[in-house]
């Protein structure tokens, strides 16, 4: 094999792996919300969970993406282990969709693909047909790389030397090795099953020796949910763990029935794909998959539970005084659920920041020492938040997200800075507190009153807010509006009353004042639960988003 065919066999690969990677990530940028969306709704149950998952993995053409967003989705609590493993056996299905396409020998219109995709990339504004055109660019892309290999493999056939040497390889355990090292590499089964599939049809490979091949490519996919697991909690690192148990488990199984009836197995398959190599060792890998989720499908929950076996305890919390709850610290960004994670910290910021308020006010009413240094404290780590989850944002900026992710990332960074504001005020309304405490300020039980009833305003409109934020919907739009109005009615209403009261002595200029700077403080506050509510609605664009 000269240099010209080693080189040949790398370009090819490498056009291959590119294409599956524009085709994948053209997808998910395009429609990745509405898929995260059905792939979130739809997991109710374990076999609409595997259901979704094989339609799923087949459109994105990679087991590794549905994975790890599956460990991302169980990482977030959107989904438990139970759920995720369901998604997780159509997705070892649907992987085998890239092998059946290759088997179709579409090479020789390849290049019609790739001429539509770079027109449509090149010559169309709309973002959405630009990102379809990646989609199809990325599809020829994909199968002249495949061709190319092809190309190259022909020489091969002219070297005795390596023809000797692929042919010789009949140990089944060294077969596994060789599969599982390579898709371990590359980080793409589809693309090994790819290779084996080129190489048999070329008569590179035995056939039987394939299954083999095939069964460690199942397990080398493991590695990217392994990786991407790495930085979340242990919940996530049994989501991905429940990939791995299973493709061992059901490649052993698999292993040991292969043993035993290799000869009629192969023969079967040959017959049955009418002696075509390709569509041979495609139907193979298809059969190997199903034969392993319909053996395994009712075991299920028995592998999840093994997965506290092999992960036990529960999280640690770490040195750190203050502690990310979602966005894990070595977690990969994964551009369908990486604005995911995002939200569903800045909405734990969102509760804490309620909790927050609720604390000040019982303060401020009952002046009480170990209430104020709760404030004190919390806003401390509000304020971490605020700092961790704007660094976050910022990385997530510098990934591509699909289109409707994009377009909502602008508004997510004034959302954290609204939480922290109101952060802001309720460590105010501690330290009128502290004022209260150390001065003997009085506040008349009317005046109580009226700040009590004010606050459970202000807590019901952040609820909704939040709510609102959390679901992406405008459920509670007339509520929060009605409250809104209510509030400023009420703060105008309150102000009437402060100056009454200082007009009859009934309280000090002082307290007068305090009382005057809460019912600003809370009116405002309730500017910023408006503000949490209405960000889905008029959302920033991205900060490099482009023009549709």
């Amino acid at each position: 094999m000269n240099i010209v065919t080693f080189f040949g066999l790398l370009g090819g690969l490498g056009l291959f792996l590119y294409g599956m990677k524009l085709m994948s990530e053209g997808l998910e940028k395009a429609a990745g919300e509405k898929m995260r969306n059905i792939l979130e709704f739809f997991t109710r149950n374990r076999f609409m969970g595997m259901m979704v998952g094989i339609a799923f993995t087949a459109i994105v053409q990679s087991s590794s993406a549905t994975t790890v967003m599956v460990v991302s989705f169980v990482n977030s609590g959107l989904m438990d282990l139970f759920q995720a493993s369901g998604v997780i056996l159509g997705a070892n299905i649907g992987t085998t969709v890239t092998g059946q396409l290759i088997a179709f020998k579409l090479s020789d219109i390849a290049p019609l693909f790739v001429i539509t995709g770079v027109i449509m990339v090149m010559f169309c504004k709309k973002m959405s047909i630009h990102r379809i055109g990646e989609v199809i660019l990325g599809f020829g892309v994909l199968f002249m790389g495949l061709s190319i290999m092809s190309s190259s493999m022909e020489s091969i056939k002219e070297s005795p030397r390596i023809l000797e040497l692929l042919q010789s390889m009949t140990n089944p355990m060294m077969a596994i090795l060789v599969g599982f090292v390579i898709t371990a590499i590359l980080q793409s089964s589809s693309a090994t099953v790819g290779i084996v599939i080129l190489m048999a049809s070329q008569g590179l490979l035995e056939f039987t020796i394939c299954p083999f091949l095939i069964l460690g490519c199942n397990m080398g996919s493991c590695v990217s949910a392994l990786l991407a697991s790495l930085g979340g909690k242990k919940v996530a690192k049994r989501a991905a763990m429940i990939h791995f148990l299973f493709n061992i488990i059901g490649s052993a199984i698999a292993f040991g029935v292969l043993l035993v009836g290799l000869q009629p197995i192969t023969e079967k398959i040959l017959d049955f794909s009418g002696q075509d190599v390709a569509r041979a060792v495609a139907n193979l890998h298809t059969s190997i998959k199903i034969f392993e989720v319909v053996l395994l499908f009712p075991f299920m929950g028995w592998v999840v539970k093994a997965t506290y076996k092999v992960i036990p305890g529960t999280d640690k919390a770490r040195d750190e005084e203050f502690q990310l709850q979602y966005i894990g610290t070595g977690t990969l960004l994964i551009p369908t659920t990486a604005m995911l994670d995002g939200i569903r910290e800045i909405e734990h910021m969102g509760q804490i920041a309620i909790e927050n308020l609720k604390t000040s006010m019982e303060a401020l009413c009952e002046p009480e020492e170990k209430k104020i240094r709760q404030v004190y404290q919390r806003e401390e780590y509000i304020d971490f938040l605020n700092h961790k989850i704007t660094d976050y944002l910022m990385k997530v900026n510098e990934i591509e997200l699909p289109a409707a992710d994009k377009k909502l990332l602008g508004g997510l960074f004034h959302v954290v800075n609204d939480i922290e504001r109101i952060g802001d005020h309720a460590e105010n309304f501690a330290d009128s507190a502290g004022i209260r405490l150390k001065d003997q300020v009085e506040f008349s039980d009317k005046a109580k009153k009226h700040l009590q009833e004010m606050m459970e305003k202000v807590v019901t409109i952040l609820t909704y807010s939040l709510d609102m934020f959390r679901n992406r919907n405008d459920e509670h739009m007339r509520e929060i509006l009605q409250l809104e109005d209510e509030i400023d009615e009420k703060e105008k209403k309150l102000q009437r009353f402060h100056v009454k009261q200082l007009t009859k002595n009934k309280c000090t200029p002082f307290s007068g004042m305090l009382f005057s700077d809460t019912v600003s403080g809370l009116e405002r506050v309730a500017d910023h639960a408006t503000n949490v509510a209405f960000a889905i609605f008029k959302p920033d664009e991205g900060l490099n988003e482009e023009e549709d």
